[in-house]
């Protein structure tokens, strides 16, 4: 019996230990996407749910990381902030000004950006707070919207309030991306960032090349051979937790995350910075 709860002891240790260290620690991944549509190669950086996190003193840790890291431009996946009443923005606005002095910087919506202008008896003013700081920032603030960089087109996906209940999966329909960002040109390469992957095969009937998504943190904690636990939608064990995905011909990258809300931890999920490299076919 003592055997048995010295082993427990000790495993809770141990757990605890990988919690703290994978809650503050990060990684960086990489994914290559070949396509005929592409003039020439390209490297981007993904990064998805900072949430406010901060890798030392004004991400200091995370920007040397990015600074090693030769990529042309980066795509922002969403949830740069925390939707929480009275939780700070400057950390977040530190981070993307800092990125855009030194690259071309795409930021799309995530709901918890969208979560502040949704419920402004919440949140207050605390949506145009943010967004005044961002004015300030050179950076492509796309909420449905779209822009081209060379021979890429992006465009950000922002989708409605009711998508993101908890517990429930809404009904996409298949012309619900054309309706949000306009059609899809299918001879340019085309980026679609779109926070939420649980509408991955809906988005892939826009045909879009690429599909950028965030939102799931990894699935919080990751066992090994079964993946991610649980999702924000509180989804046991999601087929969408983290890496590449591919329906109708378009593939997704998920990000896991860079931080986290609520639950500040990560078991076996450390944040992770995403290399994207476009291979010209």
């Amino acid at each position: 019996m003592k055997l048995l709860l010295f082993i427990l002891i000790v495993l809770v240790i141990l757990a605890v230990g990988v919690i703290v260290v994978d809650s503050n620690r990060f990684v960086v991944r990489e994914y290559t996407i070949e396509s005929d549509k592409l003039s020439r190669d390209h490297d981007f950086l993904f990064i998805s749910d900072l949430h406010c996190k901060s890798y030392g003193r004004n991400n200091s840790r995370l920007l040397k990381a990015i600074d090693e890291i030769p990529v042309e431009a980066v795509f922002l996946g969403g949830d740069m902030v925390t939707g929480h009443a009275g939780k700070e923005t400057d950390t977040p606005a530190f981070f993307v000004r800092a990125l855009a002095q030194r690259m071309p910087v795409f930021y799309s919506v995530g709901n918890h950006e969208a979560r502040l202008k949704w419920f402004p008896d919440t949140y207050g003013d605390m949506y145009d707070r943010y967004i005044e700081k961002l004015d300030k920032i050179p950076v492509k603030l796309l909420d449905n919207g779209k822009v081209s960089f060379e021979d890429i087109d992006i465009y950000a996906l922002s989708i409605e309030r009711e998508y993101y209940i908890r517990g429930v999966k809404m009904y996409y329909k298949d012309d619900y991306t054309e309706k949000l960002v306009g059609p899809n040109d299918e001879s340019r390469f085309s980026v679609l960032m779109a926070h939420d992957p649980e509408y991955f095969e809906g988005y892939a009937k826009w045909k879009p090349d690429l599909v950028l998504s965030g939102h799931n943190h990894g699935g919080i904690a990751r066992l090994p051979f079964i993946g991610g636990v649980i999702s924000p939608r509180l989804k046991l064990f999601p087929h969408y937790d983290g890496g590449l995905f591919e329906e109708y011909g378009s593939k997704m990258i998920l990000s896991r995350g860079i931080g986290s809300h609520t639950l500040p931890l990560r078991f076996f999920n450390p944040g992770e910075l995403i290399v994207i490299h476009l291979k010209k076919h």
